[in-house]
């Protein structure tokens, strides 16, 4: 359960990371299909910059320690 109290622009960076993390990961998740299928970019560019700016429209870009403690209590590990 989330303990931290986050701005709406916060909780938008943090949202728009997990978005990139779950399509990273299921990128990766295509590669077990035959050895001559075409994989699609890991990171759509898209997702990158939708993550990139709402970084910087919370004040986060260049402060990873702080993003990733939010991200931390926001969202913690099951």
């Amino acid at each position: 359960m989330p303990t931290a109290v986050l701005t709406d622009r916060e909780r938008t960076a943090v949202q728009a990371y997990l978005r990139l993390l779950h399509t990273v990961r299921a990128a990766f998740d295509t590669r077990s299909g035959p050895p001559d299928t075409p994989y699609p970019p890991v990171v759509p560019p898209s997702v990158l910059a939708e993550a990139e700016s709402a970084l910087a429209r919370a004040g986060l870009t260049g402060n990873e320690e702080e993003f990733f403690r939010m991200l931390r209590d926001w969202c913690p590990e099951p």
